[in-house]
């Protein structure tokens, strides 16, 4: 596949879940109603919803799931998300680096006692690192939803971004329930390829330490119509619902600790590095 420049990061953008009556830190979050930027961010998404198929996260859970891909360690595949700039963000410019431990502190404050957690807050967005290896961004960035059944209205741009998805008109996978069982759980469920599922699946390949719950929140973080809307509940099992509350406590942090005030990442790397070398140490297979 070829490098194709689909514009920002559109994982922030149009949030319902966020109250306007809140601060007007959070409120800044909901920016993206004017100018340009809405057209940016609605391709991706349109781009996204018309190729995310069952066809096509089969085909990339085969390309990327074997982990063949380089050896990297973890700090390093951190620090490469400074290419990544999230043009889509109207109130701060900087490498997404400075999400990931921004992120991080700001779970270390609220949850000193859980180091997995600070480390998980600092890797969510590592998966990113496709997008610099030759995938497009809408099969790395966003919102990601189940494949393979009915789309909920939750889905950002559901009613209009969809048409020209064949199986949204193919009559195995436009139901309720689709392909799948009643409360299967969504270890079973298909979901659409992105940076969430790549990265979960690189640390259970390389087999890291990091426990259930954060695996949950790095695989699920971006599964909006699920974990903030409530829907897709009839495919969850009860290890969904017990591991849910985990990562609505993580998207907390995900979504409200990106400010201007950069935090000073030489005087951070070694505390992470100590939590890396715990959690996922050596050279990583990607």
């Amino acid at each position: 596949m070829r490098v194709i420049n689909m514009g920002p990061d559109p994982s922030l953008a149009y949030r319902p879940n966020l109250k306007t009556n809140e601060t007007k830190e959070k409120e800044g979050y909901r920016n993206f109603e004017s100018g340009d930027l809405i057209d940016r961010v609605f391709n991706t998404y349109k781009l996204m919803h018309t190729h995310q198929t069952v066809d096509f996260v089969n085909q990339m859970n085969s390309v990327w799931t074997g982990c063949s891909h380089t050896k990297l360690g973890m700090m390093d595949a951190i620090m490469s998300l400074d290419q990544l700039v999230d043009e889509s963000d109207p109130d701060v410019d900087f490498p997404n680096s400075y999400h990931a431990f921004q992120t991080a502190e700001g779970i270390r404050q609220a949850h000193p006692d859980n180091d997995w957690f600070h480390l998980v807050g600092l890797i969510h967005d590592v998966g990113k690192t496709m997008a610099l290896w030759d995938v497009p961004q809408w099969a790395v960035v966003g919102d990601t939803f189940p494949v393979g059944c009915q789309y909920q209205n939750s889905i950002v741009f559901r009613d209009n971004s969809f048409m020209d998805n064949p199986d949204e008109k193919n009559s195995r996978y436009n139901t309720e329930f689709g392909i799948y069982e009643p409360n299967c759980g969504l270890d079973k469920v298909h979901m659409s390829w992105g940076h969430d599922e790549y990265l979960y699946r690189v640390l259970r390949f390389n087999n890291c330490s990091i426990p259930e719950e954060g695996l949950y929140m790095i695989r699920f973080h971006s599964f909006y119509p699920w974990h903030s809307h409530g829907d897709y509940m009839h495919l969850c099992n009860e290890k969904d619902l017990r591991l849910l509350p985990w990562v609505q406590e993580f998207n907390k942090f995900d979504l409200y600790t990106k400010t201007t005030e950069l935090p000073d990442v030489d005087k951070l790397k070694p505390y992470y590095q100590s939590l890396i070398d715990k959690y996922c140490p050596g050279i990583l297979k990607w």
